[in-house]
């Protein structure tokens, strides 16, 4: 073939691919195609590599702690006023909130820039939480928490959403992404016990208690809000803090994954997919299993410290459970990430959990307080069961708006579980609340089995695709760059996991 006209068919080619980019783009495609295309083009060097995920590290990781550690401690402030003195009863069911904002909040965030709608969101309800130290009856403070839900429930979806953009699958759970962030729900624990703890030390008259600790955690929400607006970015397209040689390089590095980044159309064959795939259920399902224990021991696991015959020294004998759960947690990141799995960390964490309530029940009316506060530690763990089901959305889910719903639903399952898990501890069942003790380890037992079947199922779905792709391969006489030329030109398709040939599950 001549040379020119060699070159004319290439330059056509190049014509057609980028025609093809573009109308991916501008249809249903990916906003990472703006910058990359569904050709790679660049070849970054490990080394390169590493050096753009330190840099990422220093940024979004500790962003994203920042927000969860400051709403974990919002969640966590009545149990601390509960303590010090909160003059008010009966507000245990503010998860609700949750059920009425989830979904708006999602699709809302998928057609805005997410990080600054994210930022807007804490910087208010950092302002709510701080209005809380002013009102006194009942229906005041529940508006303030109804409102709270509002501004919270879009973190988790946005802070899930952001890490599974900016890093790959054997790197989102690991110990400094996903579970980095969820590690707070331990610290916090710690962190909180010891504030509150010394604020009951306080001998003024000017403010209640519990006053401070709502104008404390307030003022800090909106700190953390402001540094969000700055500096979090909304998806390596746009990454500020990067060149734009290294946005290109973080959108090549997570390609092979098929995850895709952003894409700002809802997409209603995607909300069907997501509603008809049973991995969804399954999810829901092993999250309210583990939410219910979490709204029984969020709000009452110093009641029951307290039922052990102590006072204020609870608000530091719980610390301790908080740092067992912030170890778990990183353990079970790392050990996720490191075998590529993800149900097999869940069950890690809830075995110490059900022996630890077995230990409650079986101690009940000794005076064996040093047993019982060890059982009390060791329910820490199955905290860490919840981060890792959010790695799992990020690592098995494909399509922006099946992500966003599959997130939503998770949140909504978790709020659900929290309203649950409030009627867990009946007063008429203290001081030992064996029912309830009962229950988690029922719930947490049902959900070991539920793991091992939602893992039995990826792994099944992931033969049955590399039978497909392998009969594809044979059909077209593909060898393996043909087989990685279509792989890289569906990773920013926004194609959903069921669509996309080339998508792998994690188990």
């Amino acid at each position: 073939m001549p040379e020119t006209e060699k070159t004319s068919l290439d330059a056509e080619a190049r014509a057609d691919e980028k025609a093809a980019s573009d109308s991916v783009h501008s249809v249903d495609g990916d906003e990472a195609l703006r910058l990359v295309g569904t050709v790679r083009t660049s070849q970054f060097s490990e080394e390169y590599n590493l050096k753009l995920r330190r840099k990422l590290d220093l940024l979004i990781p500790p962003l994203c702690a920042a927000v969860y550690f400051t709403q974990f401690l919002d969640k966590t402030s009545l149990n601390y006023a509960s303590i010090m003195g909160l003059p008010i009863t009966g507000q245990a069911c503010w998860p609700c909130r949750f059920l009425i904002f989830e979904f708006p909040t999602t699709y809302i965030s998928q057609k805005l820039r997410v990080a600054k709608y994210l930022g807007a969101n804490i910087v208010i309800w950092g302002i709510l939480l701080m209005l809380q130290a002013v009102g006194t009856s009942f229906g005041a403070f529940f508006a303030l928490r109804f409102l709270l839900g509002m501004c919270e429930c879009c973190v988790a979806p946005i802070l899930i959403l952001i890490i599974s953009m900016f890093y790959k699958k054997n790197e989102q759970a690991g110990a400094s992404r996903i579970s980095w962030f969820y590690v707070m729900n331990g610290l916090t624990q710690v962190f909180g016990g010891f504030v509150a703890y010394g604020i009951t030390f306080y001998s003024g008259n000017r403010l209640v208690p519990y006053k401070i600790i709502y104008i404390l955690l307030g003022g800090l929400a909106i700190l953390v809000g402001l540094s969000v607006l700055i500096w979090m970015p909304d998806s390596p397209v746009n990454a500020h803090f990067l060149t734009k040689e290294e946005r290109i390089a973080a959108l090549e590095r997570v390609r092979d994954d098929q995850g895709g980044t952003e894409n700002h159309h809802i997409k209603k064959e995607q909300i069907y997919e997501a509603l008809l795939d049973i991995r969804t259920w399954l999810i829901v399902l092993a999250t309210l299993f583990t939410s219910i224990p979490n709204g029984a021991l969020s709000n009452f696991s110093n009641i029951v410290i307290k039922s052990f015959g102590y006072t204020h020294q609870t608000l530091i004998l719980s610390t301790p459970a908080g740092a067992v759960a912030a170890i778990t947690t990183l353990f079970c990141g790392w050990y996720s990430d490191k075998k590529g799995e993800r149900q097999l960390p869940v069950v890690v964490a809830l075995v110490p959990t059900i022996l630890g309530t077995a230990l409650l029940i079986g101690l009940n009316n000794s005076s064996k307080k040093g047993g019982l506060l060890f059982g009390v530690y060791l329910i820490g763990t199955f905290g860490s069961a919840l981060s890792t089901i959010y790695a799992y959305n990020a690592s098995n889910t494909s399509g922006h708006t099946k992500k966003s719903t599959v997130n939503s639903l998770t949140l909504v399952s978790f709020a659900v579980g929290n309203i649950i898990g409030t009627q867990i501890f009946q007063p008429s069942d203290a001081p030992e609340y064996i029912p309830g003790k009962i229950a988690i380890m029922v719930l947490l037992t049902a959900q070991l089995v539920l793991s091992l079947l939602i893992r039995w199922i990826n792994l099944r779905l992931n033969v049955k695709k590399r039978a497909k792709l392998a009969e594809i391969k044979q059909q077209n006489g593909w060898s393996d760059a043909d087989v990685q030329r279509e792989r890289d030109k569906h990773a920013f398709s926004d194609l959903t996991d069921k669509q996309n040939i080339y998508f792998i599950y994690t188990a």
